[in-house]
């Protein structure tokens, strides 16, 4: 026993910490500081002033509710298109909803702004926030709503984040996301979703960002050096058989939007010094406890997504009439942004979608063979684009991926490396060291999934 252990630590040390040689990046240093903190509040101001962004708002006043709110983000989107040559294609799918807070069939949207790929446009990135605000009753579609934060702020992430990578070309295609309805029932995630599915966008990626502008907590307490990242542990679409798989080999914290979260965590680290000390702090659930956002509609068709929230959350700033009680004040106004912040958790969205979008498409088709043998074998299907990869491993109970080792071929063997012992993953690298997210191998940690099957009647 001790003799294999030695050996098993001999090749270790051989491999090194998964990403010990990677340094800060260049661009993504220039990229996060072309992030403008004034700008982000020039938009929540410009959001705020349509009074109400109600989902079930007029849809027809110039100044007024979520149509001006919708017009006037395409009209942004169109305006940065112009400044860049047209490279932005602005969209604005629609469906038309009927339910518990859609008492009459009312339009919902998603306003997109589409970056295309220059050498793999079928492979996207998005990110997302919602544009429609609340009250304390779901169904007031009246009252002043400024949601400033929730989700105002999220918005402006996306935005910023448009007018500064529309400046470069990327691989993938990056895809800018304002989505009306999450209030109502996420529905404007559906609506997201949905037309993924029909432009047959193989999404790589989902950002969704809702509620990331406050660091004062209920509680008191101030956080500014972390934002939160949620991801889901196994698939939505995963089926029995698959699940019975992973049970029994594993799977449950390492499913495509979880790797992501590990992506998110490790650039935050290795781009420390362009963030200011803001920490990642990855969360293994979905979302918030018992609470959601629209990156679970995307979860729905099978795409990896992760919601990107505040670490510190106010309740009495959330879905709240605008109101004073016993001198306690109520309402999502725009005093309870911390623009410094934002512009920190903006920066952290941009390089995220530049690094992915400039990197390869994470392998596919990654199998793991070991058993009842001292080493692992691994094997995956050539890349397009990818100069070479790198095998990762981990404890099983590390949250992060601790050893790796870079190969030029599609398949390795990890001498004196026992599969019973380790998690496994394989990663695809571009020629100037970009790094695709970490791939588990079989169904369970799959970037591609299959078609969601049609429910039965």
């Amino acid at each position: 026993m001790r003799a294999i252990l030695a050996a098993s630590t001999a090749v270790l040390l051989a491999a090194g910490p998964a990403g010990a040689a990677e340094k800060p990046d260049a661009q993504l240093s220039a990229i996060a500081k072309s992030v403008d903190e004034a700008r982000l509040r020039a938009t929540i101001e410009k959001l705020i002033g349509f009074g109400t962004r109600h989902t079930l708002s007029d849809r027809a006043s110039p100044t007024r509710g979520i149509g001006a709110a919708e017009r006037w983000a395409a009209a942004q989107f169109e305006a940065m298109s112009k400044e860049c040559g047209g490279c932005l294609e602005v969209q604005v799918p629609k469906q038309t909803f009927t339910g518990k807070r859609v008492p009459t069939p009312s339009e919902v949207g998603a306003i997109l702004a589409i970056q295309r790929g220059t050498s793999d446009p079928a492979r996207v990135i998005v990110i997302s926030g919602h544009i429609d605000s609340r009250v304390s009753d779901p169904m007031n579609a009246i009252s002043d709503a400024p949601g400033a934060n929730d989700d105002a702020s999220g918005v402006a992430a996306v935005m910023e984040a448009a007018r500064v990578l529309s400046k470069y070309k990327f691989p993938a295609t990056l895809v800018f996301a304002a989505l009306e309805g999450e209030e109502q029932g996420l529905l404007g995630g559906k609506v997201l979703a949905d037309f993924a599915v029909q432009r047959g966008w193989k999404v790589e990626a989902n950002l969704n960002n809702d509620i990331v502008g406050n660091t004062h907590g209920q509680s008191g307490v101030v956080v500014r050096d972390r934002v939160r990242v949620f991801s889901e542990g196994t698939k939505s679409v995963e089926t029995p058989e698959q699940a019975n798989q992973r049970r029994y080999n594993g799977g449950e914290v390492d499913s495509p939007s979880r790797n992501l979260a590990r992506f998110v965590d490790a650039l935050a680290d290795r781009q420390a010094a362009d963030l200011g000390k803001l920490d990642v702090m990855m969360v293994y659930r979905t979302d918030r406890y018992g609470r959601g956002g629209d990156q679970v509609e995307m979860l729905a068709k099978g795409f990896p997504a992760v919601r990107v929230t505040e670490a510190a959350e106010h309740y009495d700033r959330q879905h709240q009439d605008l109101r004073t009680e016993n001198g306690r004040v109520y309402g999502d106004t725009i005093d309870g942004v911390d623009f410094p912040y934002l512009a920190r958790v903006t920066r952290l969205n941009a390089m995220t979608m530049a690094a992915l979008a400039r990197a390869p498409a994470p392998p596919e088709g990654v199998k793991i063979e070991g058993a009842v043998s001292p080493d692992t074998k691994l094997s995956w299907m050539p890349v397009d684009g990818a100069a070479g990869y790198r095998v990762h491993w981990r404890g099983t109970t590390e949250p992060q991926w601790s050893q790796s080792r870079d190969v030029t071929g599609t398949s390795t063997t990890l001498q004196g490396i026992v599969i019973d012992d380790w998690f496994f993953g394989v990663s695809s690298l571009a020629a100037d060291g970009s790094q695709s997210p970490v791939v588990f191998p079989g169904p369970a940690g799959s970037f591609i999934s299959p078609p969601t099957p049609p429910k039965q009647p």
